[in-house]
């Protein structure tokens, strides 16, 4: 290689640099998780409308064997997105569940009194409304689906508003959407499960206990806690269980310290940086010298260790589970047949008990529950958002959609009970629309104040 070529390599790195840019610009902006969802939801009900609709279902019903000879899993394609892939899901939720009550907003009862009651009432009010309209009937073990909130689309949604919004309000949004999330794992683990397997229920203790184990004596290798991951996973599955609480579960036996604080992290890397720095010809790629290389991988290590595997783990799986995971969800998920009978579901107990549960439901619950903590002083509204503002986003907390269309599948997922599973979709795409709507022309056109002038 000659002295041309060396020159060459930055070029075509920035030529490289410049061709991704925008897509890297799109992966880290707030709403682009939000705006891949709708696209999904758009492209699966062109789909399941088109002539081709018949290959729609026939591809998520396509079965998929997973196994070393007589020994595996056979499932449809659906079911392995469903109770598969969303156990990555619920744990990259376990992840910042954890994450917040360590560190975050939920660290300190009085941060997290707020968004806590505002989540109960917002998942209380939706549940007992539903639950009027199909009270005594076959289709009540659905009362679950509009207590959820969709914490993608939700935040999608403000992100579009940009600096209107104020930060705390995001904030309070971020932790009110991850307590709904530990109200609706909730629900799942305990009501939301088939006969119990004992002796798969006691493996599953058993790999818990394993893992929890690891984190105690000290093991950070990611490599060893998804090897334990996927064996809950096959035992919870096993269990009776829903699958899926595994990824919880994991994700709060994943280690929270790292091996370095900051400051030896800080020092160390000053150290290999001043040695790289110290050769009058620092080298670039294979032109560098033992000195360099071995100073850099230091410096890697470093920085690894300094960072807990929790961070490493959810730095990780949130760009797969926001881009990919949760899409191909929404794909298989989110296909509804559009025709008479779609209007006739809206207007069926099911359908309104949803809609008026996340719509009504949802504001009555954030906002009732929201001002009488204030009221008796246990707390105050986020800094720089007035009250109108916070009605905003009770509707934004409306929008259910992913974690709606999973406790539907779970609540109406069985043979027999397929029109009350289509009449549930139906509503849950239809109330997102409407909060989605609702909740951006309410911020769109609020004015920032203080909650006293309200």
């Amino acid at each position: 290689m000659n002295a041309r070529e060396i020159i060459k390599q930055p070029t075509q790195g920035a030529l490289a640099e410049r061709i991704l840019r925008p897509f890297q610009e799109f992966a880290h902006t707030g709403a682009s998780s939000g705006i891949l969802l709708l696209i999904c939801t758009i492209i699966a009900l062109i789909w399941a409308n088109s002539p081709w609709a018949a290959s729609y279902n026939a591809l998520w019903d396509l079965h998929l064997r997973i196994g070393i000879g007589s020994v595996g899993l056979d499932e449809p394609l659906h079911i392995w997105i469903n109770d598969g892939l969303m156990t990555i899901f619920f744990f990259v939720v376990g992840l910042e569940i954890k994450r917040e009550v360590l560190v975050g907003e939920l660290s300190s009862l009085r941060q997290a009194i707020l968004p806590i009651v505002a989540a109960v009432g917002g998942m209380l009010c939706p549940a007992l409304i539903y639950l009027a309209f199909n009270r005594g009937t076959s289709a009540a073990g659905g009362w679950a689906i509009p207590m959820a909130t969709d914490i993608a689309f939700s935040l999608g949604v403000l992100a579009l508003l940009g600096s209107r919004i104020p930060s705390a309000l995001k904030v309070f949004l971020t932790a009110f959407a991850i307590v709904d999330d530990i109200g609706a794992v909730l629900v799942i683990a305990i009501f939301f499960h088939s006969t119990i397997n004992i002796t798969a229920l006691i493996a599953s203790g058993i790999i818990l206990i394993c893992v929890a184990l690891a984190n105690v004596i000290g093991v950070q290798k990611p490599l060893v806690y998804a090897l334990l991951g996927v064996c809950l996973w096959v035992a919870m599955l096993l269990s009776g269980l829903h699958a899926t609480i595994a990824g919880i579960l994991l994700a709060l036996l994943i280690p929270s310290r790292a091996r370095i604080d900051i400051r030896a992290f800080v020092r160390r890397g000053r150290t290999c940086l001043d040695e790289v720095a110290s050769d009058e010809r620092p080298g670039i790629g294979l032109f560098m010298n033992e000195r360099q290389q071995s100073a850099i991988q230091a410096l890697e290590t470093a920085a690894e260790h300094s960072l807990t595997p929790l961070q490493r783990m959810e730095h990780t799986t949130h760009p797969w589970v926001a881009f990919a995971i949760v899409p191909l969800f929404v794909l298989a998920n989110a296909g509804v047949p559009i025709s008479s009978n779609f209007f006739a579901a809206l207007l069926s107990p099911i359908g309104l008990g949803i809609i008026l549960g996340l719509i009504i439901g949802k504001q009555v619950g954030i906002m009732l529950f929201s001002w009488l903590t204030v009221k008796l002083g246990w707390a105050t509204l986020p800094e720089g958002t007035a009250w109108r503002q916070m009605y905003g986003v009770s509707w934004v907390g409306a929008i259910g959609f992913t974690m709606a269309l999973f406790i539907n599948g779970l609540a109406f997922g069985d043979a027999g009970q397929e029109l009350f599973f289509s009449e549930a979709k139906s509503a849950i795409l239809v109330a997102a629309l409407i909060a989605g709507v609702v909740g951006w022309l309410l911020l769109r056109f609020s004015k920032p104040g203080s909650a006293s002038a309200e």
